[in-house]
């Protein structure tokens, strides 16, 4: 475990390595992040009334969110080539924003809270895109690792 002047991903010269996890076991973790998009109210009501041109905000923002989670190591440089068993993307509603919670769940040998992150990252930059003809004014905010467990049991539904 790397303490506060140790680096995991640079190697006794200073060069960038990636970790060798090849002696860890393969155990049960998963990972929450969040982010918020935040948009004029008008923007709002036209993803809630399913009104974009470009079609379903949400349905693509989704799908979007866990495909991104699932290229998360050839995005990230060194980032683990993980078996991802689940990557979940809900959103909550709000009056100028969208919250965006993703969950990701592996069994193997390192975490999955890049892939969480990414995931949320992909979904809101799915809604920017989709939005941005009608709303110039959008910001992704608070990207942020919510939790992230490793347990010794057996695979949970996501």
């Amino acid at each position: 475990m790397a303490n506060s002047t140790t680096l995991t991903h640079v190697d006794q010269s200073g060069r960038a390595a990636m970790v060798d996890v090849s002696a860890k076991p393969k155990i049960h973790r998963s990972a929450r992040a969040a982010c918020s998009i935040w948009m004029e109210r008008a923007t709002v009501e036209l993803i809630r009334a399913n009104s974009m041109a470009k079609g379903d905000v949400l349905a693509a923002a989704r799908i979007a969110g866990i495909m991104g989670g699932k290229k998360t190591a050839e995005l990230i440089p060194l980032c683990h080539n993980i078996e991802i068993d689940c990557i979940s993307v809900d959103f909550s509603v709000q009056d100028d924003h969208i919250d965006i919670e993703t969950q990701a769940i592996c069994t193997d040998k390192t975490g999955i809270e890049m892939e969480a992150l990414t995931a949320a990252s992909i979904a809101a930059l799915t809604i920017y895109d989709m939005c941005k003809a009608v709303d110039k004014g959008m910001r992704v905010e608070q990207l942020r690792l919510l939790e992230k467990t490793k347990e010794h049991t057996d695979a949970r539904i996501c």
